[in-house]
Order: structure tokens, then sequence, then C-alpha cells
């Protein structure tokens, strides 16, 4: 900000001025309304083996990085140099490898890497072009110089991240936005748009393109659902996709459709299990031979990892010269490979002044990025020398001796410092940008007029990471005269042609869904059965309550899959005849599925595969409940049994604000039916599973069975406003079965079940009834001319046709949801209405 005099630099003064004329209120005001879009966003990063679990909230400093522009131009024309020359060398690599049989390149810096894919050599991508989408990280020299830290050529991550801190500085600071002429960063991802319509390789005019991430449990998931829904693509996992006859397609609820185009946020070697990696579950078996036989474009193309090698820096210039015929404009900074012997006792005299780095890793994330560091670890963190005690620093010495390929050393830099905000004053703190650059055009690349900036925590930090407590900022490119209004977010102002189309929902994002519904019903279903049982157990004692209740005890161990008699960890037999250790178990034993924990970890689990379509008050109740189950785990015996029924009664509301936000939330389309179906089904097979278990057999005096279950099933009131005081089984059988109009009753689900089946979509060419249409309506029939007196009618100490009736929907219920899956959750087969060619939407 300041130059060595002191003075503010020039591009600055007008952000200085705003700053000053704000005062440390003010800016704090607009600090916590930064945070506060933030959480509203749902922006976060996700931290493996971080205390505080994942979607860490995304730090974000509010004062800008500002670049002159001429320092932006200078900038550009070299990262568009640099990702040219990549993209070259990428095409020799796996082509005539000229710069290897020239000695321009030692052989073992490509031939050694592991992020070289021999399966795709001789593949020529669409268009020639291997590098569509390329990042540097840049850090700015005591001398003033950017150079270039490291270059990300495989998946680069933080572009996502630079538009949502561009979206939240554009509202915090809109009047010094406006003021310093900053530029808009839309023209970039238009251009990023441009450029992945024009690989589709069957030359349509509408391709379908997808964002393939790897999964909600990705440092950067975040990211990618936001940038996929900025540019309008459908965010899939690998089991999204699959290969028919050479061609990829989405899976979806009504078929599946061709896909043109691949935005990856995958690494090269977890892309195709058939090929690649064979150990891969995120990626799609069969894609390399799609790509290979032009069916595909994928963006970048698979094995352009081996390019981001740290091993290649020092050999840069030489290779500019070769493959471009020109110098290379933008420096890096000064790195040698220690494969050669004369550099590697370089290295190791002046190790001190050195950051090793292994010459074979980083993913796509990078530094900036990354998990917490482990020295010389598989993710390739910087070991810093000066850092070293004289036994880490022989240890590593060895090592680099043993195997001097495997290394590479950067000179130390002391990064150039920017203002952050602490306390009331303005600090600073060092700076790495992550700058991104598209392929624009045949030959061309375009830098975006901004970058995402990572600033240290600490005064003297230099080795810097999000994972490790660094902040982000926006940074802002001057430009010199009017700045483009163009922005890919509609103008308010702008006429919505109004729709209510939902678009096609891939069959993950519905299974998802329809899971989600089974598990929060799973799990409301065991809290209000165990409050249940700790009450009476509470009130009447261990030996009455088995007298009368001893069915239920044995339903919710039916519901949790909770066996009795069980041994634990150390091989000790449980004793399964005692309620309280029953429920205990049922509730908050971590080991088995089935349980309240392992649900509620099931339905976290879930919601965030779908955290994107999820309300932030739904991801909210989400994360209250895990939090609420986990204090009963770690509360173990001491917590009494109606301080359980109380927990028992916070889960039941939290479910019960779950189910409203979902129901309220969700707009009545494809993934709310799926969700509901989820929801119905479970809650008529959790019904008729109790109801067998209490009422399946005769017992002499069933009054306190009956209220116990009328209140399990939350018809109690219903019951005694229609019956007054009199309980018995066929009423209560009548309203927890056959009333369609109590939404607790089996009936009300069973009709709720084929209304929804009814309005999924089917192949017009199929004329007869679905198998899931036919389960759901048969079971609706059942039920519908259900006779209360006949099922209830005793046979000695049993009630046959009641116990048949229950198990015969449960059974229904599992084949019901198989169905499912078979026809919608997992396609195999092309549909004929929606596979054909034509223009994809």
């Amino acid at each position: 900000m300041r130059g060595p005099d002191g003075a503010v630099r020039p591009h600055w003064q007008v952000l200085d001025r705003a700053l000053n004329e704000f005062g440390p209120g003010e800016m704090w005001r607009r600090w916590e309304q930064a945070r506060q879009l933030i959480r509203q966003h749902g922006v976060s990063f996700n931290v493996y083996g971080d205390a505080r679990g994942l979607d860490r909230p995304w730090p974000l400093d509010p004062v800008p990085v500002v670049l002159a522009p001429d320092e932006f131009a200078s900038l550009a024309a070299g990262l568009a140099q640099r990702a040219s020359l990549l993209d070259r060398l990428l095409a020799d690599i796996y082509g005539p490898r000229r710069v290897i049989a020239e000695g321009l390149l030692p052989p073992e810096v490509v031939l050694a890497h592991p992020g070289l894919l021999r399966a795709c050599a001789g593949i020529v991508p669409p268009g020639g072009k291997f590098l569509h989408f390329y990042a540097a990280d840049l850090v700015r020299t005591p001398e003033g110089e950017l150079r270039v830290l490291a270059d990300r050529t495989q998946a680069p991550a933080g572009a996502g991240y630079a538009l949502e801190n561009r979206i939240v500085l554009g509202r915090v600071l809109p009047e010094a936005f406006r003021e310093c002429h900053a530029q808009r960063l839309a023209s970039f991802f238009r251009t990023l748009r441009d450029t992945l319509a024009a690989l589709s390789p069957h030359g349509r005019e509408n391709p379908r393109i997808v964002l393939l991430t790897a999964g909600p449990h990705n440092a950067t998931y975040f990211e990618q659902a936001f940038l996929a829904q900025y540019l309008g693509y459908p965010l899939v996992e690998g089991g999204d996709l699959t290969v028919r006859d050479g061609r990829v397609f989405l899976k979806t609820l009504g078929g599946l459709h061709p896909v043109d185009v691949i935005l990856r946020r995958l690494n090269d070697d977890w892309c195709d299990p058939l090929e690649l990696r064979p150990e891969s579950l995120l990626g799609v078996p069969g894609l390399l031979q799609a790509a290979r036989d032009g069916q595909v474009a994928i963006a970048n193309a698979l094995g352009a990892g081996v390019a981001q090698s740290p091993a290649l820096i020092p050999f840069m210039p030489a290779l500019c010269r070769a493959l471009l015929g020109e110098d290379l404009l933008l420096p890096s900074v000064e790195t040698w490979w220690c494969g050669q012997p004369e550099i590697l006792e370089h290295v190791i005299a002046n190790l001190g002044e050195m950051v090793v780095k292994l010459a074979y890793s980083g993913g796509a994330a990078g530094t900036l990025l990354a998990p917490p560091p482990g020295a010389l670890s598989d993710l390739g963190e910087p070991t810093f020398g000066a850092r070293l005690d004289p036994e880490a620093s022989e240890k590593l010495i060895a090592a680099m001796r043993a195997a001097p390929g495997r290394f590479v050393a950067q000179r130390r830099v002391m990064p150039s410092t920017v203002p952050v905000i602490e306390g009331d004053e303005l600090k600073p703190r060092s700076l790495v940008l992550r700058a991104f650059v598209v392929a624009d055009g045949v030959d061309g690349y375009e830098t975006m007029p901004g970058a995402l900036a990572v600033v240290g925590g600490a005064a003297d930090e230099i080795d810097i990471s999000i994972a490790r407590g660094a902040r982000s900022k926006d940074t802002w490119v001057i430009s010199e005269g009017e700045v483009s209004e163009f922005s890919l977010l509609r103008p308010p102002a702008q006429p919505v042609a109004p729709t209510r189309g939902g678009g096609d929902l891939p069959s993950r994002v519905a299974d998802n869904f329809f899971w989600l519904g089974r598990y929060a019903e799973r799990a409301e279903s065991i809290a209000r059965l165990a409050r249940v049982i700790c009450l009476r157990l509470a009130d009447r004692g261990r030996r009455a309550f088995a007298a009368d209740f001893a069915p239920l005890v044995a339903a919710l161990r039916t519901k949790t899959r909770v066996a009795a008699g069980r041994a634990d960890g150390n091989g000790t037999s449980r004793k399964g005849g005692e309620p309280e250790r029953a429920v205990r178990e049922s509730l908050f034993d971590t080991t088995h599925d089935g349980t309240l924990y392992t649900t509620a970890r099931a339905i976290e689990r879930v919601a965030r595969s779908i955290r994107d379509r999820l309300s932030m008050d739904s991801w909210s109740v989400v994360v209250g409940l895990q939090h609420e189950v986990e204090d009963g785990e770690r509360a173990g015996t001491n917590e009494r049994l109606l301080a359980v029924a109380a927990r028992m009664d916070r889960v039941v509301m939290i479910l019960t604000a779950l189910a409203g936000f979902t129901s309220e939330s969700v707009t009545r389309e494809a993934a709310w039916r799926f969700l509901d179906m989820g929801r119905r089904l479970e809650r008529a097979l959790n019904t008729a599973l109790v109801v067998e278990q209490a009422l399946g057999a005769v017992r002499p005096d069933e009054t306190p069975m009956l209220e116990a279950l009328l209140d399990a099933a939350d018809s109690a009131m219903t019951y005694r406003r229609r019956y007054r005081a009199t309980l018995q089984v066929a009423p209560v059988i009548d309203l927890l079965a056959g009333d369609e109009g109590n939404p607790r009753s089996i009936l009300f689900q069973l009709a709720a079940l084929a209304e929804h089946i009814a309005a999924l979509p089917r192949d017009p060419m199929l004329a007869r009834r679905s198998p899931e249409e036919r389960i759901a309506f048969e079971a609706l029939s059942a039920f519908r001319l259900l006779d209360v007196d006949v099922v209830c009618a005793p046979d000695g100490d049993a009630r046959p046709a009641l116990r048949e009736l229950c198990t015969g929907l449960v059974a229904s219920m599992q084949r019901l949801s198989d169905a499912l899956s078979g026809s919608y959750l997992a396609p195999a087969t092309v549909s004929r209405s929606l596979a054909s060619p034509g223009p994809s939407t």
C-alpha cells in the first residue's frame, strides 16, 4: 500500500481515503456485515482432521488488495504466455516428447512423475488444447517484482472463492469499489463459458456441460457448488455419470442425457478406475476411452497435472525459447531441481535459505488451500530449512542424497505485505496471490482482472495457507478507462420470465433427498419411542415396566437393529434384559448401524451431499441434531432416564423443525417428491413394525400398551377427542392404520406415496404400470379395504391377521424402496425418449 518513502501509492489512494473516512467503528460494522453475508451464503472451507469439523466459515478480510493498471497489464501478458507455454509442453509430453529428446528437460523430471498418465499418450483433445483453465501462485519480492511461486494446471481451485469475495466486498464497500474503477470479473467467467461451449465434440449450439466434483467432503466443495450455480452447470459426482456405447451420460430421473463437456475438479488419476487409479470410487468407468474416441471434452485435459510439478520451473526459460520462440516474461521464484549433482550440493550448502518441496506432489488446491502440513508429506507441503534443528536437517539431507530427483528447492522469499484489520488498526501481513487464466479462442488466454488473495495470520508468516489460519481478500484491478457493467448475475431491474421448471434432477440428488427423508423419519420414530419408554421406566420401575411394556423395548431394538445380549468391545457379553441398557444402546451406540447416533450421522452425511439445495435454516437444524445426539453419547450412563426423555423431547422438536423447513423451503418439484416419499415410506414401515410388536400378541390388560402406542404415534389427542377414555384395540388400529385423515396413519402415508409415484416421469412407450406403481397401489388398496374388526380379532393369545397385515406392509415398503431405486435412483439403460440425437438443454 505504501512505497519506500511511506507515502500511499497512487492506485491505493482512493481506498485509503475511504478507509480513513469510515473510521474504526464503521469499518468494524462493515466487517460484521461481510461475516453475516458469508454465513447467509454458507461460504465454507473443509479442513480434514480439524477439531471444528467440516464447514469452517470462509475467512475474509474486508480490506481488498489493489493492483495498478500497468502492473496488471504486465502480469496478464506474462500469465497468458506461461499458460501457452504449459499447454505446448503438455502437447509435447503426450506427443513427440521433443523437449526430452533435445535435452531441454531431463527425462526423470517427466518420466518419473506419477502424474504422467501413460494411458493418455497420443490423445489429442478437442481443438488440440490441453490447458483450458490455469492458475499461478504469485509473490511480490522485496524488490517489488511479482514472481511465480507455483503453477496449477490440474484442476485449479479458488476462482469461485474469488468471485464470492467480490460479491461480498461489492456490497460491503460499494462506494470505494465504484470510485476505484475496479474491473468486474463477469467477463472472465463469460469467456470460460464460451470456451467450454466451443469444446463440444459434436458441434452442438447448446451443449450439455457439467462440473465434476469429488463430493461434499472435498476441501473446496462449497466453491465448486457455487461456481456450478453461477455458470449454470449441473454439479455432478462420478456416480452421476455413466458411459454407454462410448458416450458419457448424466443419470437423471427421466433417463440418461448425453454429456458433451466436463469441467473437472477431480484430480487426473481419480477420473477413471478402469484405466487410471483402480481403487477410485470418485471417477467414471470408461471416461478415458470416451475422451480418446473424441466423444467428450474434458477441461483440463486428463494428464494436465504433470505440468504443475515444481521440478519444471528451473527449465521454463529454456522451454519458452524452444516452444514459443520468446523469452519468458514472468519470472519464477529462484528454483533448483536437485536431480543434478552440482545443484544438489548448492542446495545443501545453502539449506538455511531454502524451502524444500517434493518434485512430484500437489493436488488441485495447492499451498494456498492446503490441509495442515507435515514435513515432506505426500501432500508436498514445504519444509523451511531455517526452521530445522540439526537432527532434522541431517535427516532431510540424507533423504535428498538418497533420492535427489524427488526434491526441489526454492529461494525463501519474504512476500510483500498488505493491510488487514486487527483491532482498531490496519496491520501489515504477508501476501500470496492466486491469479487465474482461461483459454480464449485457439491460441489466446485471458487473465481474470482480479485474484484470490491470501494473507498470513501473523506478522512474519511466510508459510501461508487458509487451512492454517490465513485469511482471504478480494483483489481489485484498477481500470484506466470506463469499467464494463457486464454481469452474469441478472440485474434487479431486468424482467424475468416466470418459470416453474426445476430442470432435470440427477439421480444421485434424488437418491440423497429420498434417504434424507427416510433417515429423518427413522430418527424421529426412534426418539419418540425411546421417550415413551424412558418416561414409563422412570414412573413404574423396572419390574412393573417389564410386565406391561417389554414389547416396546423389543420394537426399539428391532428399529435400531441392536440385538439383545451383544458383546462389547472387550468381548464381554452384555445382558440385554435390562430396559435401561436397551434404550441407551439403541440411542447412543456409536459402533452399530441403526441407532439414533448413527442415524443422525447419516442425516448429516446425506444433507451435506445436497447442501447447495438446502436452506441455511435446514442445514442449521441438521447441525443442531448432530450436536444434541453427540452430547447424549458423551453423557453416557450418567444421564438419568428423565434427562434422556427430555433430550428425546429436544430431538423430536429438532426433527419436527427439519420437516417443517424442508416442507416449506423445498419447491414442489422432483426433489421434494423424493424427500417426502422417503419420509412417508419410512413412517408407514415404522408404524407397522411397532404395531405388530405391541399388539401382535394378546395381553390381559392392554390399556397401558395402547396408551404408549398412541403417544409414540403422536395420536393420543386425536383418539381422546374421538373416543374419550375408552381404549380398545380396534379403534386404535383404525386411527393408526386405516384413517386416511390422520397424517400419522399408515393409510395416509400410502395415499401420499401413490400420488407421488403417479407424478414421477415415465417412459411414454411403456403402457403397463411400473413395478413401483403396482406395489404402492396394492398396499393402498389393502388398507383402504381394511376391516379393523376382522384384523384385530384374537385367535388364542395372538392376532395373526394383524401380524400378517403389518409384516406384509413392511415387506411391501422394502420392495417399494428397491423398485424406486432401480427405476429412478440408479438408472442403467438409456431412455429411448431422452437419449436421441439433437440439441440438449
